[in-house]
């Protein structure tokens, strides 16, 4: 394997451990550095933290400080926290996981999302709103969103990371009416 194909692959490990770093600590709020190698490796590697070896927990602990030296986490009275640079970038991280393929043809239908959460998921409802804008979908209403090309995969993703199922509705429709600017607006005229 050429040099350049491994250093590829260490700054992709690199890369993912300090996404699984800031979103463990975003979700679990403030936690000390031995808990952080803990839920860290366990989640990340899918291993027993008590068989895990000492250099494991260091590769962890090194990730962390990384992430410190970079303004993404703050280290204060032995707990890690997420500053707002960091919590910036974790969310452009998992963004990325709901990039949809373009087909080089349109089959000439539409995905329409539809989604209905109470207000009490005040923020819920913004984040689907963000991911949809960030992915391409277009805003018809306030919870109608469009789109031309095939995107099941990413909304069962979708459904599945926030846990907003029973939510949200995701339908194929052969028309829209007027929709001569939906096509303009995606470059399909």
């Amino acid at each position: 394997m050429g040099n350049l194909e491994e250093a590829t692959r260490k700054n992709l490990r690199r890369t993912k451990m300090q996404e699984a770093i800031l979103l463990v600590i975003v979700s679990s709020g403030r936690i000390g550095g031995d808990m952080l190698a803990k839920q860290v490796i366990d989640s990340l590697l899918d291993t027993d933290f008590s068989a895990t070896s000492p250099r494991k927990s260091e590769i962890v602990k090194s990730a962390a400080s990384r992430l410190s030296r970079k303004g993404l986490l703050i280290f204060e009275n032995g707990h890690y926290s997420p500053t707002a640079a960091g919590t910036k970038i974790l969310d452009q991280w998992q963004m990325s996981n709901y990039r949809i393929k373009r087909p080089k043809r349109w089959d000439k239908k539409w995905r329409v999302i539809i989604f209905d959460i109470p207000e009490k998921k005040k923020k819920m409802r913004e984040r689907v709103r963000k991911i949809l804008s960030a992915t391409g979908f277009i805003r018809l209403q306030d919870s109608v969103w469009v789109y031309p090309y095939d995107c099941e995969d990413v909304m069962g993703l979708m459904k599945t990371d926030l846990g907003i199922g029973k939510n949200l509705l995701y339908m194929i429709v052969d028309q829209i009416e007027n929709d001569k600017y939906l096509r303009m607006d995606f470059n399909l005229i």
